[in-house]
């Protein structure tokens, strides 16, 4: 009796033994597996790459794109802008765009930097962080004006990953021009829990005066979060 009982525990520990390399198969199969994944990414993006390219050299361009500041003409591919944007596919189709490669469509409302970086992006759909930070806003804009849902989801989540006291207003103006809700009322929110350091700013007093309707929504947002406290007891 004693000698099975002693067996039983070296019997434990050889089945656990056999049991337990097979986690480790997995997870190697599963490393594995990431790498081929990353492998065919990489390449994907290398492939891809070569549209950025074609544009940069400006190989077989057909149409140019013309910044609101007069700068100069930004040669550009129809196909590759009519896949990326409902718009620009509609505009290309009309009449007045049927034309040889050297007609032109204008965006006024990009200088020749935003469009530059505008057409980055619809090249290769990154965008470098520098540039990003200094034309997030117009490119939010744009990406909304020219439906490309893409750039908005982009623009969106540097936004609210960089939201602070300092650029909470311009946020949330951008998101009630582009009618927003998630910027909007993440922006809101953040006002409320920091009201005095937004509200006795120097940027606020230029702000409401531009925006009344936000101003008001800022109020009541405020006294909304206000009342919630006081039912709470908090």
């Amino acid at each position: 009796m004693m000698v099975k009982e002693a067996i039983k525990p070296v019997m434990s520990l050889f089945h656990l033994h056999k049991i337990r390399p097979q986690p480790l198969a997995n997870l190697t199969k599963w490393i594995a597996s990431m790498k081929d994944i990353e492998d065919d990414l990489n390449k994907k993006i290398s492939f891809l790459s070569g549209l950025l390219v074609a544009f940069r050299d400006q190989i077989h361009t057909d149409i140019q794109l013309k910044p609101g500041n007069h700068g100069p003409c930004i040669p550009a591919h129809r196909a590759l802008l009519a896949a990326r944007s409902e718009i620009f596919r509609n505009m290309l189709d009309s009449d007045g765009c049927k034309a040889p490669p050297s007609d032109t469509i204008t965006l006024p409302e990009l200088n020749t930097e935003e469009l530059e970086s505008l057409l980055e992006f619809l090249y290769s759909g990154n965008l470098p962080f520098d540039k990003l930070e200094k034309h997030v806003y117009s490119l939010f804009v744009a990406a909304d004006k020219y439906e490309i849902p893409y750039l908005q989801e982009f623009c969106e989540r540097f936004l609210l990953s960089s939201l602070n006291a300092s650029n909470v207003l311009e946020i949330l103006e951008i998101s009630d021009v582009c009618s927003n809700k998630t910027l909007k009322e993440t922006a809101l929110n953040f006002i409320v829990r920091n009201m005095e350091d937004v509200v006795f700013s120097a940027k606020y007093e230029v702000f409401a005066p531009k925006n009344p309707h936000l101003g008001v929504q800022i109020t009541r947002a405020f006294l909304m979060d206000s009342k919630s406290k006081r039912i709470n007891g908090v």
